[in-house]
């Protein structure tokens, strides 16, 4: 256990260091949880699917934000052109220039705004945004969910094609020494040219599909480095091998509940019916009173607030209470509120037909499990029958008492008994993975 934790160490090392880049044709021996962390670390979905999470965190920051006071501060100049001065001429005591012409005009405002009452928009709109992020950090547990199981599946489809390779290769093997056999029981007359070309025909056959299982594999390696997000020509050696101890899970009805409480869709599905829910309390805000309140602090040469002006900086400043009410908008609001009721029910039918779903998938992958389990003790048994078969019947061959059909047959039958064992096993680890990820274990 300690050995596998520190290869696993060392992997994932080596990798970060190279940025889980493997060079073209270089070998890479894999575990499936290594598999699994290489995939992790190079999928783009995740990593896009990661950035929408942050991206929705931001969004609430910035909402509420949007609570509390805010500070603005602005600065001008502008050149005035030339006007006469205003000016009070008197009779007898000549001409007064009552305020002077000042061309250049400063400015400077710090204004300060905070929102009292907004008719729970801004508490309805933080509500909605916080549910919506809620959601999308449970897409993505989904979405990293779906990589693991869908690398565990390439993984063990490559050990599945694999495997079949290998019998294929042993089973040419044998067909071999049977032609072999056979040309020397020709010799002393004790079979027949015919029953030769059965053979080699039989032969032919198995080789043909010996290239089909070489192409397997090279389809699947090419599937699970695409998985992994690592070149396609890599060489991929499977180090992990079937585990055959039986898994333990809960009655059906069990996995269904759990299954129903833990899985992220669920999560996510109730976070956009409490989105929906204040996306309501959102669009009918506009029926209650907006109250802020508002101050400014003007620096300003002139300031104009100052009669007679000069040309000097002065400061002033004003507060004062922002008050707001819709009165008529032609029921603008009203047909607000009801598109946001009626995406609130959507939101609570989505989360029904989920919850649908879940079940079925559950109480699915539960019967394909079970299946797989009895598969197992069968196929087992098919193959240990038919190698004894094939013992037997090769005896017989060899001292003339079998036909050459019967020893065909015995082949043909322990290569569908090993091609049916192997499949079962990695059908077992499949629909065990696949039954794990159902129930968001």
């Amino acid at each position: 256990m300690i050995k596998t934790i520190l290869k696993t160490i060392m992997l994932l090392v080596i990798m970060t260091l190279t940025g889980f880049r493997v060079s073209a044709q270089e070998k890479l021996s894999l575990t499936v949880e290594q598999a699994i962390e290489i995939g992790l670390q190079n999928s783009k979905l995740l990593h896009s699917s990661l950035m929408k999470v942050k991206g929705a965190e931001a969004k609430v920051r910035e909402i509420n934000a949007m609570r509390l006071p805010s500070l603005k501060l602005s600065a001008g100049y502008r050149r005035l052109s030339s006007i006469d001065p205003f000016s009070v001429t008197i009779p007898g005591m000549g001409t007064f220039n009552i305020s002077q012409v000042i061309l250049d005009n400063y400015s400077a405002q710090l204004s300060l705004f905070q929102p009292i009452f907004t008719g729970f928009r801004l508490l309805g709109n933080s509500e909605l945004n916080e549910q919506l992020s809620n959601a999308t950090n449970e897409d993505y547990n989904k979405d990293k969910s779906e990589l693991i199981y869908n690398v565990k599946n390439a993984y063990w489809v490559l050990f599945k094609a694999m495997q079949f390779k290998k019998v294929m290769d042993e089973t040419v093997d044998q067909i071999k020494a049977h032609v072999a056999d056979a040309k020397n029981l020709e010799k002393v007359g004790m079979t027949t040219t015919n029953d030769i070309l059965k053979i080699e025909v039989q032969l032919s056959n198995t080789l043909y599909q010996q290239v089909d299982a070489e192409n397997a594999v090279k389809l699947a390696a090419v599937a699970l480095c695409n998985t992994l997000g690592i070149s396609l020509d890599t060489k991929i050696e499977i180090l992990s091998s079937a585990n055959m101890s039986s898994a333990q899970f809960d009655e059906l009805s069990k996995l269904v509940g759990d299954a129903i409480t833990k899985r992220s869709e669920i999560k996510a599905a109730d976070s956009r019916v409490k989105a929906s829910e204040a996306g309501v309390t959102l669009a009918a805000s506009s029926w209650y009173p907006q109250l802020s309140v508002v101050g400014n602090y003007y620096y300003s040469r002139p300031n104009q607030r100052i009669q007679p002006t000069k040309d000097q900086f002065d400061a002033t400043w004003d507060v004062g209470v922002n008050l707001s009410l819709n009165i008529w908008d032609w029921l603008t609001t009203k047909h607000q509120t009801d598109q946001a009721e009626a995406q609130y029910s959507q939101a609570v039918d989505a989360r029904g037909m989920i919850k649908d779903g879940i079940t079925l998938e559950v109480t699915q992958n539960y019967l394909s499990f079970s299946q797989a389990q009895r598969k197992i003790e069968i196929s087992e048994l098919s193959v240990k029958q038919a190698e004894e078969n094939l013992r037997v019947t090769n005896d017989k061959f060899k001292n003339g008492l079998a036909t050459t059909t019967e020893l065909v047959d015995a082949q043909t039958a322990l290569i569908g008994s090993k091609t049916n064992y192997t499949a079962s096993v990695v059908d077992y680890e499949l629909s065990k993975a696949k039954l794990e990820k159902s129930i968001g274990k």
